[in-house]
């Protein structure tokens, strides 16, 4: 997600550990959602962007979007695809096309059918360069692509989608992919109606989804305040909500809705609880609190045009240096109360075993070889400058980022620091632009249970979330061959190799695996979390 950036933010962890922005008044009233007993509310943080789906790559936005709309396929507690608009999807022997077939009764709150227009429209949208769309990168593997990813071009559609009838569509890739199927509930690749076309950037403030919920009327959205929704009774999905709504309440500040929390303002904290509660969360809230390993990481990105750190020898070793530098386990003992585990590779434990990755002992910590690393760097360049590493001060950053700067200036010697943003959105229009020129704190949140998610998207040329831009192309190479590979075995031997040429060149520093740190009031019951770490709010109950 993500960042959606993941990711991340996650914030909610993105696409981090929250990216909380915009405060919403201390007290209960009908706005915030307090004055309907069945509604629970929850901590955010404003999104960067209009909500649309094809547009939002931060958790922020897509946390909403999860709740308005479902797509082609969704994922259980523990991360297994089911069936939701689809009744089948079939794939040729080489998973190069897919039949698919969609369920009969879906409509958007609107009242207009989910037809098999609504997702063929969607994603020619979402792939044509001409919209800008910051997700486009989901769309590279169908094909005609290539002919539609530029801005100058002139042709609209993929030629991959082709529609068979109102409840009937082809998928035709250009390359195999057995894991295609299973990426189709993230955010990009949901349903929408004919009213976005006609007026997206009005849409994006009032979104009309097919999902368990729906906004709360038109001016549901508060910016900086709140986001509200309710339950959407004309929903066709079997995950009825057991509630009567959700309401985003949207905070500067995560210590704030900590207290909001305390006083019984807010009903849950979906993620993580701030850092200066990790020490004390599960003392207050005894028998409503969860840590759970989720398909999560977090680090700090060097962006490649900063100097001293390009894409060459000298910004290989600064950052292998750097990451040398950093005792990520003592910073999550002692900043995080161990809700937080040292990363081995870039992508998360909830998929499977860490795989053993070539070169992954950059990510221990090993001050004498830093400093080797470091001299070697200063004798093809003398550093000189200081590194800031930017975060968003309302998503409970501060600590950590603080701690790793003291790590690294105390190895290295140089002055390494943290750099404050006010909340999330600036932090991210900054990023997303390509304007700042500093590092910048990263997480990732998965959209779909697989290795690819988290490597495609963030580290493959052009991918939508590769912040940095860092280009390889032996990299890119190897995902493709990953993808192709119907042998999942084989698959994450290749996925693999291509983090190895990660750990060389370090184009995000990783830190640390997430877990849902989380907390809520004992109004709510039925409360449990999915594999990446989101509520599954559609299962809790409000007394």
């Amino acid at each position: 997600m993500r960042l959606r950036s993941v990711a991340a933010a996650i914030a909610t962890l993105a696409l981090s550990a929250t990216g909380l922005v915009a405060c919403g008044d201390g007290g209960g009233t009908t706005l915030d959602g307090a004055g309907d007993p069945n509604i629970v509310r929850t901590a955010a943080s404003e999104p960067q962007n209009g909500l649309i789906t094809t547009n939002t790559n931060e958790s922020n936005g897509s946390q909403v979007l999860e709740l308005l709309y479902r797509g082609l396929v969704s994922y259980d507690e523990n991360g297994k695809a089911h069936n939701q608009v689809a009744d089948s999807i079939t794939a040729n022997p080489d998973s190069t096309e897919f039949t698919v077939r969609l369920k009969d009764g879906w409509t958007f709150t609107d009242g207009t059918p989910v037809t098999a227009d609504s997702f063929i429209d969607a994603w020619n949208y979402g792939a044509a360069g001409k919209n800008a769309q910051k997700q486009q990168d989901f769309f590279s593997n169908i094909k005609g692509f290539d002919d539609v990813k530029d801005p100058s071009s002139s042709v609209e559609k993929l030629s991959g989608l082709q529609k068979v009838n109102d409840k009937e569509f082809t998928i035709t890739l250009s390359d195999p992919d057995s894991q295609f199927p299973i990426s189709l509930d993230a955010t990009p690749f949901f349903p929408l109606p004919q009213s976005f076309f006609d007026d997206p950037k009005s849409f994006g403030e009032h979104p009309v989804g097919n999902g368990p919920y729906k906004l709360d009327g038109q001016n549901a959205w508060t910016h900086n305040s709140s986001i509200r929704t309710v339950k959407n009774d004309k929903y066709a999905g079997d995950d009825k909500p057991k509630n009567g709504g959700v309401t985003f309440k949207l905070y500067e500040n995560l210590d704030t809705a900590y207290t909001d929390l305390q006083a019984g303002n807010l009903d849950i904290i979906g993620q993580t609880v701030p850092p200066t509660a990790m020490q004390t969360f599960k003392d207050d809230f005894p028998s409503t609190h969860l840590v759970k390993p989720i398909a999560s990481n977090g680090g700090f990105v060097i962006p490649q045009w900063l100097d001293h750190f390009g894409n060459d020898e000298e910004g290989h070793l600064r950052r292998q240096a750097i990451s040398m530098a950093i005792n990520r386990k003592q910073i999550s003992d002692k900043i995080m109360n161990g809700t937080r585990v040292p990363a081995k590779d870039f992508t998360a434990t909830t998929l499977g075993d860490v795989p053993n990755v070539e070169g992954s002992d950059v990510l221990d910590y090993n001050p004498d070889k830093a400093k080797e690393l470091w001299k070697k760097a200063d004798e093809i360049k003398p550093y000189s400058g200081k590194l800031e590493i930017a975060y968003n001060s309302d998503g409970g950053h501060k600590e950590w980022v603080e701690a790793v700067s003291n790590s690294i200036h105390n190895v290295l010697g140089i002055d390494a620091t943290g750099k404050a943003y006010p909340n999330f959105k600036a932090l991210r229009n900054e990023v997303s632009s390509g304007s700042i020129h500093t590092a910048f704190r990263s997480g990732w949140q998965a959209d779909f249970p697989s290795q690819a998610n988290f490597l495609q998207p963030q580290f493959a040329t052009n991918g939508a979330s590769n912040d940095g831009k860092y280009t390889n192309a032996e990299f890119d190479n190897l995902l493709k061959d990953a993808s192709k590979e119907s042998d999942q075995k084989k698959a994450q031997e290749i996925y693999a190799k291509a983090q190895a040429i990660l750990m060389r060149e370090l184009p995000e520093i990783p830190l640390f695996y997430y877990t849902a740190s989380a907390a809520w009031t004992t109004s709510l019951s039925n409360v449990n979390y999915d594999w990446k770490g989101v509520p599954i709010f559609t299962e809790i109950m409000k007394s």
